[in-house]
This record gives C-alpha cells, structure tokens and sequence, in this order.
C-alpha cells in the first residue's frame, strides 16, 4: 500500500539564485519570447535563464551556444552522448544545478529512468558501450586531470572509432560544462523542482 504523503517543496529548491535577477516584463522583446516558448514546451522556464537575464547579453550568449551544442544534430555525437557527458562531468564538479537537468535529458533521451542516477555516482559501474566508456574516461579526465590529458587519452578515443570532428565535439560539450558548471555554482542557481520528477519510474513499476 502507498502512503497518502503531502509532497512540498524542500525549502533549499524554493530559491532561483542567490543573486537578483529582473523581472520578465522588463526584460529585451526577444528574451521575453524565449522565456515564452521555454515556458510551452516544458511547462517552466529554466532557473538558468531566469539567472542569465540579469545580464542580457551574456544570457543571449548563453543560449546560442547552448542551442550550437546540445540541440544541433549537425553533430555526429548523438544528443543522449552530448548529455551524458554534461552529467558525467557536473558529476565531478558536484554541480547541483547541472546534474539534475541534464540528468533528466539523459533519461529522456535514453529512455531508461536509472542510467543518469549511475553516471551521476559512478559512472564507471554502468552498463556502457565501449564508444561511451572511452568517451566518459575522456570527458572525466578532462575535468579531473586537464593538465595530464593528452595524446593518449585522445589515441583511446581513435582507438573507440570516434572521428577527429567527433573528437573536437567532445572537447567542445567537456569545455562548456565545465563552465556552466563554475557558473551556476557561482550564483547559487538552484534546480526547478519539476526536473526531478520527469521521466522517472511510474509507482506501479516492478511492483512486488
């Protein structure tokens, strides 16, 4: 039998950041419109883009590159390989904000609501295709071991079949993350509550 518990929002998810931000209606006509259409297809606006806005600009950078990165399938890395790296390297830098959305679009891209749940604690323990794992070792390193990443790390992503543009692209996603990931911690950016719950196991799942 389930319990009826009444589910409220941790007082800790209540905040967006720790630094002010505008209000919408004051905001540029074209942020005004993302923030519109993030709003019909997700349901919420990202509490990293509410952040951003407090300088325009670099939110508009923000997004550009975002939407270069992890939304472009001129790439040849697949969209669910863009974001296990996002999580994989937010894992390292314990970037809460981070691990939690991307968390969600790996199960969602995946469809398997647990693989983000393992990469987050420890990745080397999922079940991986050789491609992924030499991708993963790469982006861990290159987080955790910058300076002692180098012609052999890149020779085990040859070795994996991944193409020099490939190559690049994980270089690329690695990089950002890093950044997004100083970033938000830098301003407190605190996950949307609705991230958690998406794309989960139902309740009636392999019930005993």
């Amino acid at each position: 039998m389930t319990r009826d518990v009444k589910r409220e929002t941790q007082k800790q998810l209540s905040n967006i950041s720790e630094l002010p931000f505008p209000e919408p209606e004051t905001l540029p006509e074209d942020i005004q419109k993302y923030m519109s259409v993030c709003k019909d297809k997700l349901g919420f606006i990202p509490n990293v883009i509410k952040a951003f806005s407090l300088r325009p600009e670099k939110l508009r950078t923000f997004i550009s590159k975002y939407n270069e990165l992890m939304l472009n399938d001129d790439s040849t890395l697949t969209r669910l390989e863009r974001e296990m790296i996002a999580v994989v390297v937010s894992s390292y830098n314990h970037c809460v904000y981070c691990i939690t959305s991307h968390s969600q679009a790996v199960r969602e891209y995946s469809d398997d609501p647990v693989l983000a749940d393992i990469l987050v604690t420890n990745y080397s323990t999922a079940e991986l295709t050789s491609r992924q794992r030499a991708m993963l070792d790469y982006a861990w390193n290159m987080t955790a071991n910058v300076a002692k990443t180098g012609d052999e790390e890149r020779e085990s992503l040859i070795n994996a079949g991944f193409t020099p543009e490939e190559i690049f692209d994980i270089n690329d996603v690695v990089a950002y993350f890093n950044y997004t990931n100083r970033m938000t911690h830098g301003l407190g950016i605190k996950p949307n509550k609705n991230y958690f719950s998406m794309n989960r196991l139902s309740e009636d799942t392999n019930k005993d």
